[in-house]
């Protein structure tokens, strides 16, 4: 009976679907007026804009902990089990007219179910752009750790001034990008941006490819990895922890139902799922085994860091700024695609019963000021809330990709779940409890272990 209510409560997606504007709601109607729905390309583009955001950077230090061939096999068996979370969540919404992950979960759990998710969106969402906007000002302004300064391109460029310094950076880049592309309240608008975000994460792999292969021509590159060298206990525990990346690696599902709202055919999300894992999981690939191949065992745990000296190649420098401006772009991009879920989210937590939120420019407003306030003040005064995101992060993505699909299947309100489903289902809630109880660990021990050790010396 709860799960009911739960459905109905909130289901609307941020803005109305193609003919639904009319009413007593102008704005929206006029947002709708020649918007006839979202294109397929459009979908792939935003849906593959969402999974290609940071963790791309830390790809390549897997295949470092697994090697190259159980490395890339792991890469395609997670988009492939991603594949099938996204497609029950589809079938099970689909069955009772949900239209949006919060409502789905509504009706499988009721009112806890629809609250739980939009908590684990937020806390998620949250975290990663503030993530992406420390990030942002690590690469145009430097950073400073253990007492040494790393310079960021932009005072590389034109030395240091206040006005390339990390606040007024990040100050700019607020008001002049996240600000206009964060007041879109149609998904689809952010296809173009979309576009060019996906074609800089390219750009980064074909930098990084053709490096690898100047090297490799001039016999600079040694033989990679292929399989995970095991001599003790330890080397056993830390092949585990190249599973958290891996399992968070193509995070969506919960812009999969804003994304299916808008298309002018909803039969299209599946093939455009499966485009968007296709293209994520080859930029993946390419990115895991070039920037292995050219680091080798010297490849950090941000392959980020590793264009920050000289790569013994003509143009080092150039090449290096043109991977990092670029890198930093791509994530100015995909910052506006996070956002759009986390205020849709934290606008059904706080006013459940509200009009929809395009129909209240006031409160669409002061949400978007407010989120943008609380992320860039966040990112520029508390640093070590990085720190916390880990933990918070890693919980709250495994539950939004592989927990809460799973669970809504196994408790199968509506009876429509096969066998194969429920141990699909099953198998998903494990892997992701172990994955997470394993960054959990890790990155406490590497915490303690980090504040251990100045007492040492």
């Amino acid at each position: 009976m709860g799960g009911g209510g739960g459905a109905s409560e909130r289901s609307d997606p941020l803005l109305p679907t193609k003919r639904e504007g009319g009413e007593d709601d102008d704005a929206g109607a006029s947002a709708f007026h020649e918007f006839s729905g979202a294109s397929f390309a459009g979908a792939v583009f935003n849906l593959s804009t969402t999974i290609v955001g940071a963790g791309i950077m830390a790809l390549p230090a897997t295949m470092k902990v697994l090697g190259l061939v159980p490395g890339l096999v792991m890469i395609v068996l997670a988009a492939l089990l991603t594949d099938a979370s996204i497609e029950l969540l589809v079938r099970f919404s689909r069955a009772v007219g949900a239209r949006s992950y919060g409502a789905a979960m509504g009706d499988a759990f009721g009112w806890w179910g629809r609250r739980l998710l939009q908590v684990c969106v937020v806390i998620n969402n949250v975290g990663v752009m503030i993530v992406y906007m420390i990030i942002i000002g690590d690469v145009l302004s430097g950073t400073t750790s253990g007492g040494e300064h790393h310079y960021g391109v932009l005072e590389g460029w034109f030395g240091v001034h206040w006005w390339n310094g990390r606040f007024f950076v990040l100050l700019v880049t607020t008001l002049c990008i996240f600000t206009p592309l964060a007041c879109l309240k149609r998904i689809d608008s952010l296809s173009y941006t979309s576009t060019i975000s996906v074609a800089l994460a390219v750009v980064f792999v074909i930098i990084t490819a053709g490096i690898a292969i100047v090297k490799l021509i001039g016999g600079q590159v040694p033989m990679p990895k292929l399989f995970p060298a095991v001599p003790d206990l330890a080397s056993v525990w830390e092949l585990f922890t190249a599973v958290p990346v891996l399992v968070t690696a193509y995070v969506c599902h919960y812009n999969v139902h804003p994304i299916n709202n808008e298309l002018k055919d909803s039969s299209q999300i599946k093939p455009i799922v499966h485009t968007s894992l296709t293209l994520c999981s080859t930029i993946y690939i390419t990115t895991s085994f070039f920037g292995y191949l050219l680091f080798g065992e010297s490849t950090l745990s941000d392959v980020l860091s590793n264009f920050d000296s000289n790569l013994g190649i003509p143009y080092s420098s150039v090449l290096n700024d043109a991977v990092r401006v670029s890198y930093a772009v791509h994530l100015m991009l995909v910052f506006p695609m996070i956002f759009h879920a986390l205020r849709l989210n934290l606008d059904g937590l706080l006013f459940t019963s509200a009009r929809p939120l395009s129909s209240d420019n006031r409160r669409f407003g002061i949400m978007t000021a407010v989120l943008l306030l609380v992320i860039f003040g966040s990112a520029n005064f508390i640093p070590s809330i990085w720190d916390a995101f880990q933990f918070t992060g890693a919980t709250a993505a495994v539950c939004i990709a592989f927990i809460f699909p799973a669970a809504i299947t196994l408790r199968d309100p509506q009876g429509i779940a096969k066998k194969w489903d429920k141990i699909l289902a099953v198998f998903m809630i494990v892997l992701a409890v172990v994955s997470n109880v394993v960054a959990v660990y890790s990155d406490a021990y590497k915490m303690f272990h980090k504040k251990s050790a100045p007492s040492k010396a």
